[in-house]
């Protein structure tokens, strides 16, 4: 070999020695010295408001820090105190609320729970009689992911009808055959919790976890949170423009999906968890607690990493469950109307990670979640956040071009088939009950439901039967709503909500 080729083969041993040595400080400086830069750069490619990260490690507050503001167009910014609403990373807060129980011999997950709801019932007699509250957590009723939310979620029911209405909702599914995501389960389990106790599902989590763990700021309901000073503002996209809407009003599903936190709160939540249930020295959570809701109860299916792995995901009691670069993670995400958040815990190395976001229109949530993992877990730097966001920006243009679509046809002044008083009157749905459609400016209808007195859906001729639908409510989303015409009259309409909401239509029969 000539020495002008070994001083390059020399070179180039040194560069790729160097680089290599680069990447591997990279990663490990990266929390300290990229991670705001990489954060600030995101709320401003994703359009978010707000966010508010901790990170934990070995017992100990690695990071925490709000990003942003609490309100767009305001200048006043999140604090590691500010509140968001959490959704369902409410859900294991009461799964380990229950096995608590169980730890104190006031009853066993594994109880039937007509035990204590005698009323309980399903569609399915036998199931209703055999379901037990383990069902109730791990989702495993026989129903589809999110079905009855519609009828259920942000509605004028109380928590007693809601679980009365479950024994007219048709599963899906054999019981117990297949796992399917159902918030008003986690409801029906959180509302034995009073009767074991003789106190509230709220005041229960307020008593035995929130002031022993000091989540002083935490909020167990909804209600509160409009009147509480240092608290974000849920946004979503309207026309696609981000914009303010109202708070989700939610307590009727409050063991589902209602608490609010801070991540300086939801830290001493992951730090306990973490640390086996203890509190400096005071066992607060029962070990056995902890380790009864990550024992995996039903598969949910293939997860796709992007370093190549596949896993398959499992449930626990208010916990997914998956593998990841040698890892078991413990994790979920929570979604209501205007935020998006999420929680994991990665046990054998004591690492927990929480992000809380003030829009349901991202998912940089989740790509954070991954890139600190990988941090910590020393895989290569993958920029989830410009990842998921192509794929995002992907799937929006779409939608954008079906809702064109459709707003032009719109602007055709098409005339329905019939006159707009055909296809007035009252509508009834089995589960849901009763809706009104009136005649409103044009050829337009307008349709209000019975429990969400609140809402009103728009109807605009597309020709046909069809009508181009247009929540009051944009958490709702859009939709081609079609009626059916038999016989010269109108005998029903399909309703369909956001997929965000539940993802089954609704058939509506019109009342003579």
């Amino acid at each position: 070999m000539s020495s002008k080729k070994a001083l390059s083969l020399f070179l180039s041993c040194i560069l790729w020695f160097n680089l290599t040595h680069a990447q591997e400080i990279d990663r490990s400086l990266f929390i300290k010295d990229s991670l705001n830069v990489y954060i600030n750069r995101a709320l401003t490619n994703w359009r978010i408001p707000g966010v508010a990260v901790c990170i934990v490690k070995d017992n100990k507050v690695v990071l925490m820090r709000g990003y942003g503001v609490k309100e767009l167009g305001l200048a006043n910014k999140v604090d590691e105190n500010t509140l968001f609403m959490i959704g369902s990373n409410t859900k294991a807060f009461t799964a380990t609320a229950l096995a608590m129980l169980q730890e104190d011999k006031k009853l066993s997950l594994d109880d039937r729970v007509t035990r204590y709801l005698p009323d309980f019932k399903l569609e399915n007699k036998s199931a209703g009689e055999l379901a037990t509250i383990r069902d109730l957590l791990c989702h495993r009723l026989g129903f589809k992911t999110f079905q009855g939310d519609f009828t259920f979620y942000n509605s004028n029911l109380t928590r007693m009808q809601i679980i009365e209405k479950l024994g007219v909702m048709k599963a899906s599914y054999p019981f117990r055959s297949k796992w399917g995501y159902t918030n008003s389960a986690f409801l029906t389990a959180g509302e034995i919790i009073p009767r074991v106790t003789g106190t509230s599902w709220e005041n229960y989590l307020k008593e035995h976890i929130f002031v022993p763990l000091g989540m002083d700021n935490t909020l167990a309901l909804t209600a509160k949170m409009p009147v509480s000073l240092n608290r974000t503002v849920p946004h979503t996209l309207i026309d696609e423009r981000l914009s303010a809407i109202p708070f989700g009003q939610l307590d009727n599903m409050a063991p589902a999906m209602s608490i609010c936190s801070s991540v300086n709160d939801m830290s001493k939540w992951v730090l306990t968890l973490l640390n086996n249930g203890k509190v400096g020295g005071k066992q607060v959570i029962s070990a056995a607690a902890i380790q009864a809701t990550r024992q995996p109860q039903d598969i949910v299916g293939k997860v796709h990493h992007l370093n190549g792995e596949t896993d398959e995901e499992q449930y626990g009691l208010g916990w997914f469950l998956q593998d990841y670069a040698g890892h078991q993670l413990v994790m979920h995400d929570g979604g209501v109307n205007g935020y998006v958040s999420s929680v994991t815990l990665v046990p054998q190395e004591h690492l927990g990670i929480i992000i809380l976001t003030n829009t349901d229109e991202n998912e940089f949530y989740e790509a954070l979640r991954w890139e600190i993992m990988d941090v910590y877990f020393k895989m290569p730097y993958r920029n989830y956040s410009d990842t998921y966001l192509k794929s995002y920006k992907s799937k929006a243009a779409e939608e954008q071009k079906i809702n064109k679509k459709l707003r032009d046809s719109v602007y055709l002044n098409l005339v329905p088939p019939m006159p707009a008083v055909s296809y007035t009157g009252q509508y009834y749905n089995e589960l849901y009950g009763k809706m009104v459609i009136t005649t409103g400016e044009n050829n337009d209808l307008e349709m209000r439901f019975e429990h969400h007195p609140k809402m009103f859906v728009r109807l605009q001729p597309l020709g046909g039967n069809r009508f181009y639908a247009t929540f009051s409510d944009p958490v709702y989303g859009k939709a081609v709503f079609p009626f059916t015409f038999q016989n010269g009259r109108i005998t029903s309409v399909r309703v369909k909500v956001a997929d965000f909401i539940e993802s089954g239509p609704y058939e509506f029969k019109k009342q003579d």
